[in-house]
């Protein structure tokens, strides 16, 4: 299963579904239903499920989309029955187990009984088990080791009453990163964060390749006296005679206003530091040391530029956020245009 929750992780689902129906995906995850139907609208036949919980006011739209919603508790089940009747379609389910996570998901012995309660409807019906790993890292490795164990007693209870759905699905990125992970019995993987091309919780390997690259350009250039204040706060003072640059990209737009402390960026090949904070419009950086650059000069933010690179890891050590937050930050105005096509005017 393709995760292209948070809009494929800021990427661009829209972009990506298609590319992971070339690539053969069983099917698609996404955060709700509104995710769901945007999918739907722009012509996306994949079977999708949605990973995140419904309110009462979605289940008609997700019944009537042929969208697979997953069941966190048995409250949810008479109305998905009751709606799925009244449009006299049959729907698919997934349950979904707390084994360890304590947020969505219900407990392990909930679960039996909710699959008989699917089993008897005419109206429903059992597709999926489900459970998400809670551990990252190598320090987590116990408890997703712990969260597998109750996950797969499950699964032989239900065996055993005949009960088990044809999909079963544990693992996400940091569950098949980790190789030695085995999950009894699963027919399912849900890969999120490695499909981009980073580490849910660490550096970059070489298995791994960025797909995303943020790039700007220099809009203005101003050159500033030594003891110059910079920006909002004056938190950069330049100490020397200082060529700034100005580029069109803020933290409306994506940018960890962390970056203001220690952020860099890549003109004509070289590094040049974020100068002062980062505005909600525009960041200013330090092109002192780089001969030669002008308005109109590509700036990377995240990717490559010659020999060097600024990876999503890179960005979000230096922002100290999650790799996660940095590209599903990225704002409405940033325009994803697929590897190997211009970006249209306007």
């Amino acid at each position: 299963m393709a995760v292209l929750k948070a809009d494929a992780y800021g990427h661009g689902a829209s972009i990506l579904a298609p590319v992971a129906q070339e690539a053969g995906v069983v099917s698609l995850g996404v955060g709700d239903s509104t995710e769901a139907l945007e999918l739907r609208r722009a012509g996306v036949r994949t079977p999708i499920l949605v990973l995140g919980a419904l309110v009462p006011s979605e289940i008609p739209f997700v019944v009537a989309s042929g969208i697979t919603p997953v069941i966190h508790s048995t409250g949810r089940l008479a109305e998905l029955e009751e709606e799925a009747r009244r449009q006299g379609r049959v729907l698919s389910v997934h349950l979904k187990v707390d084994t360890g996570m304590a947020r969505l998901g219900m407990g392990a012995g909930k679960v039996p009984g909710a699959a008989r309660v699917i089993a008897r409807s005419p109206w429903l019906r059992l597709e999926g088990l489900m459970s998400h790993l809670a551990g990252s890292g190598p320090e987590g490795r116990t408890h997703n080791r712990e969260q597998v164990r109750c996950f797969t007693r499950l699964l032989e209870d239900l065996s055993r009453d005949g009960l088990r759905p044809p999909q079963v699905h544990l693992r996400n990125s940091a569950g098949l990163l980790d190789g030695q992970l085995r999950v009894p019995g699963e027919t399912l993987a849900r890969a999120g964060a490695a499909l981009y091309g980073f580490m849910p919780d660490g550096p970059p390997t070489p298995e791994l390749r960025p797909v995303l690259s943020v790039k700007t350009q220099i809009v203005f250039l101003k050159d500033v006296e030594p003891e110059s204040r910079v920006g909002y706060g004056g938190a950069f003072a330049a100490a020397r005679p200082t060529r700034l640059a100005v580029v069109p990209l803020g933290y409306d737009d994506g940018v960890p206003p962390g970056l203001a402390r220690a952020g860099e960026v890549l003109v004509r090949g070289r590094r040049a530091r974020v100068a002062g904070a980062v505005s909600m419009d525009y960041t200013t950086i330090d092109i002192t040391d780089i001969p030669g650059a002008e308005v109109g000069d590509e700036v990377t933010f995240i990717g490559a530029q010659d020999r060097d690179r600024i990876t999503v890891f890179d960005v979000a050590r230096l922002a100290g956020i999650p790799p996660y937050a940095v590209v599903c930050g990225l704002g409405r105005r940033v325009v994803r245009v697929p590897a190997g096509e211009k970006v249209a005017a306007g």
